[in-house]
């Protein structure tokens, strides 16, 4: 498609003519079959220290910004510190059986132009590799889509095979890799950036629809991977 020109005869960008700042991604609940997202408050603490702060939970914390905490009153503080911040939304995820195992922010939100991360996403190894994870994730895009985002962001350290796995599996599209990017934990991070944009909104969410319908399923697993549906589209 040939760009768009300016009088100067330069070329710009498609015109947003309808465009209007984003809602805050505010979340209160969010009700699925398999899962239910609610905002973090202080009384989820405990749960939430036996699930993701056990004595091999260790790892699940590697690529974050903190540590483990080494007991359930430092935690106590981080969950405070992420239920009262005001420049981002943290997530609690509970299993259709009620028990909180998993929780991820709304990062960089930036309802002027559009665009929202999700990041520092902390799944508990009961809530790993299941279909209510995979259902968090897409009621959680769901969520800023339908409020009009344009740009759905993923950044994770280039060295979390796992992060982008479940990033690409979503269908978030690798953008680059910021070379040296930050400094944590004493260490030098390569940060690895990927995206969903509203254009690529609807045959994401009509690949997950049908991953997640019933019918997908069967005790013994999955009928079709979700790459398999988002191929058909």
């Amino acid at each position: 498609m040939t760009p768009r020109t300016n009088e100067h005869g330069q070329p710009i960008g498609p015109a947003l003519q309808d465009w209007s700042p984003a809602p805050f991604p505010d979340v209160r609940v969010m009700t699925g079959k398999h899962c239910r997202l609610e905002p973090l408050m202080l009384h989820q603490t405990e749960e939430l220290y036996v699930e993701l702060c056990g004595p091999d939970d260790d790892a699940l914390w590697t690529y974050l910004g903190h540590d483990k905490p080494a007991d359930e009153a430092t935690f106590s503080d981080l969950v405070e510190e992420w239920a009262l911040a005001t420049d981002r939304v943290t997530v609690v995820v509970r299993t259709a059986e009620g028990r909180a195992c998993g929780l991820f922010s709304f990062l960089r939100i930036d309802p002027a132009n559009g665009v929202v991360e999700i990041g520092s996403i902390l799944f508990g190894r009961r809530l790993q590799r299941t279909t209510a994870a995979t259902e968090a994730l897409h009621l959680a895009a769901k969520h800023v889509f339908d409020l009009g985002y344009r740009r759905y962001e993923w950044k994770c350290d280039a060295l979390n095979a796992p992060s982008v796995r479940a990033a690409e599996r979503f269908g978030f599209v690798r953008e680059g890799l910021f070379r040296k990017a930050v400094v944590t934990k004493g260490r030098s991070r390569d940060t690895l950036w990927l995206s969903i944009t509203d254009e690529e909104w609807p045959t994401r969410r009509a690949a997950l629809e049908a991953w997640l319908a019933p019918g997908n399923h069967t005790p013994t697993g999955q009928r079709k991977r979700l790459e398999e549906f988002r191929e058909e589209r």
